[in-house]
């Protein structure tokens, strides 16, 4: 089985594949699958922009996944939630990204927020399926580490339980815990029953 994953985020992709590494399914990101341009994001929440992503990976006879992320801070009502990859605005460096997110919660004590992801998946024929993941957390007041490539709430967002970030996690730890995690594990379970 042949998917195309709507993404062109090399992080995501590389989480996303040793979710499906022990089946006999194929990821092809947009890249590999030779898929040029970007789905627009203009939803107005999460399920619609992943369906969006999918629908501009779809091709006949493959099946097209994608998942739309967005962090929702409770301190800011909310915000960013579905802007989440745009907030920031402009073409920012992930650590640019990062410190500009740090000074909008300058002043805070509430740092604690959700991270939300839904996953689209149509099938060869058209169907659309869709399945969710949710993790609450705080966002810190400094980057621990590095953050991963594009994502700049890896070195500072720390899930509850964990006294780690997801940058100091390996793949497997962060896929275990992890909003993206737990939303494609259900589409992997769910596509095994057409193995």
């Amino acid at each position: 089985m042949q998917i195309v994953l709507s993404t062109r985020n090399p992080s995501k992709a590389e989480q996303i594949k040793a979710i499906f590494a022990s089946l006999p399914i194929s990821i092809l990101t947009l890249a590999e699958a030779g898929i040029e341009g970007e789905a627009i994001e203009d939803g107005v929440t999460l399920q619609e922009n992943a369906l969006k992503k999918a629908l501009f990976a779809h091709q006949p006879g493959l099946w097209a996944m994608a998942d739309d992320t967005g962090i929702f801070i409770d301190a800011l009502n909310g915000l960013p939630g579905v802007n989440t990859a745009r907030w920031s605005g402009g073409h920012k460096e992930t650590e640019q990204m990062t410190n500009w997110i740090l000074k909008q919660l300058e002043g805070f004590d509430n740092r604690s927020a959700t991270f939300e992801t839904v996953v689209a998946l149509v099938s060869p024929n058209g169907e659309q399926f869709f399945f969710g993941g949710k993790v609450r957390g705080r966002i810190l007041e400094a980057p621990k580490t590095q953050p991963q490539p594009k994502m700049p709430y890896s070195s500072i967002f720390s899930p509850e339980g964990s006294d780690k970030v997801w940058a100091e996690m390996t793949i497997e730890e962060e896929n275990d815990i992890s909003h993206r995690g737990q939303a494609f594990r259900k589409a992997r379970a769910f596509l095994i029953t057409f193995l």
